[in-house]
């Protein structure tokens, strides 16, 4: 499975960006689906996710500003990103598993997903 992200860049804090994650492959094998945003220096950290069946998950700090959808036809994740604030600015990665959950609940450790994708950078002006 290869996942490809674009849509980052910069915008000015209030802003809007729209993220995709195009995958291909042996997409069949994919149910969870995630975004994670990772600082230098710091841990990766798990923004949204989505199951095969369109159960959603927000960490606090993007609650209300973010959305995460999958589009099953196109292949494709997308991440909404409103209200952006400058503690937005990370690497955000798209990241696919071949289970919906962990232990019957949302797959947070980034070990938990099985495809990873190369990163967009996203930067959020004051």
């Amino acid at each position: 499975v290869r996942l490809v992200e674009s849509g980052g860049g910069l915008v000015q804090a209030g802003g809007s960006l729209t993220l995709s994650c195009a995958a291909s492959g042996s997409i069949f094998s994919i149910n969870a689906m995630a975004w994670y945003r990772q600082a230098p220096g710091k841990e990766r950290e798990l923004v949204a996710a989505i199951t095969s069946g369109g159960s959603t998950y927000y960490t606090d700090s993007v609650k209300g500003r973010f959305t995460i959808s999958r589009d099953n036809a196109k292949n494709t994740l997308y991440l909404q990103m409103n209200r952006l604030k400058p503690e937005d600015t990370d690497l955000y990665s798209c990241a696919a598993g071949r289970d919906d959950y962990c232990s019957g609940y949302v797959c947070y450790d980034p070990r938990e997903y099985d495809y990873w994708g190369q990163g967009t950078q996203v930067t959020v002006s004051s």
